[in-house]
């Protein structure tokens, strides 16, 4: 080979990778929440395949449920953390999803339960749901799971917007800077316990978790069973000392049947493989088991995940 030609071949091996590295994006929610912090786990055991698998994992802080299903079907998100309920919803062309279903949606796993927590000052007055009729009140942002969440359960017991003193619908990070300053009585998240978001609330002003219970609620789970009851406990938040029931769902990394098998495996098989490292990154995940990962989920399992399941003997 002349000189001339060995240099083209050196240039021509130089520019072609050893594999072509695939980029894949999380969306989430807000940095105070539990979804940022599962997301981030989640891509750093991915992350620390990237040169056996050639796939490279980000992060995204997000709107929350709806908005990732939405941006999801967009393209412009690979996963999306969502509550069970507004998968379902997304599936049957309900609630924010009326009349738009989006079929497509896959499920990977079922991460950990959440539940609905209705937090507010002490001295708002607010010991029950009903009592925020005349309050100041954020229910979140229009398309998040937390709004959506929020509205079904207020209605159940027979509360609507219109009851509000003033509706909020900034995000729920927004909340415990908001119950502080006194700008709301109380704000509504859907989260997995404990949170940091409670965590700021609570250390900043006397704050309250309203219960969440009774033949309404009861009615509510029979109607839709991916509604499920949970208790908060009251070690969790500083002056919260009584454990309060509420109403939850599970949070569900979901993908759209256009990612990848390889993507989707790939993210699978990192918590599988990696499971008690995984359950150590967050208190939400305490409970959680390798079983409880297939529990919740609302939509057709993808092929990727279904594959990782299988392997490690659980389908």
């Amino acid at each position: 080979m002349t000189k001339k030609l060995a240099t083209i071949a050196l240039a021509g091996a130089l520019s072609v990778p050893a594999f072509a590295a695939e980029f894949i994006t999380i969306g989430t929610g807000g940095v105070t929440g539990t979804y940022y912090p599962t997301g981030g786990a989640v891509c750093r055991l991915v992350n620390k395949l990237k040169k056996e698998t050639g796939i490279r994992c980000s992060v995204e802080s997000t709107g929350g449920s709806v908005y990732n299903i939405n941006t999801i079907r967009a393209g412009e998100l690979d996963f999306g953390i969502a509550q069970s309920d507004t998968i379902s919803q997304a599936l049957n062309g309900e609630v924010a999803f009326k009349d738009n279903p989006y079929k497509d949606v896959r499920s990977v796993i079922a991460i950990y339960p959440e539940l609905l927590a209705l937090v507010v000052r002490t001295d708002t007055g607010i010991k029950k749901l009903t009592d925020i009729k005349g309050k100041k009140i954020n229910i979140d942002i229009p398309g998040s799971g937390t709004r959506v969440t929020a509205e079904i359960v207020m209605g159940a017991e027979g509360v609507s917007t219109s009851d509000l003193a003033l509706i909020s619908e900034l995000k729920s990070t927004e909340g415990p800077n908001m119950l502080k300053d006194k700008k709301i009585d109380g704000y509504f998240g859907v989260f997995g316990h404990p949170t940091a978001n409670i965590k700021d609330a609570a250390n900043s002003t006397d704050a309250y978790i309203v219960p969440l219970d009774g033949k309404n609620v009861d009615a509510l789970i029979a109607k839709y069973p991916y509604y499920a009851k949970g208790v908060i406990s009251g070690t969790f938040y500083k002056g919260i000392t009584n454990d309060t029931p509420s109403i939850g769902v599970k949070a569900v990394l979901v993908t759209s049947d256009k990612v990848s098998d390889k993507a989707v495996y790939t993210v699978t098989k990192a918590i599988l493989d990696n499971f008690e490292d995984f359950k150590k990154l967050h208190p939400a995940y305490k409970t959680i088991t390798k079983e409880s990962l297939l529990e919740g989920l609302t939509a057709t399992q993808h092929p990727g995940a279904i594959k990782a399941f299988k392997e490690a003997g659980l389908l």
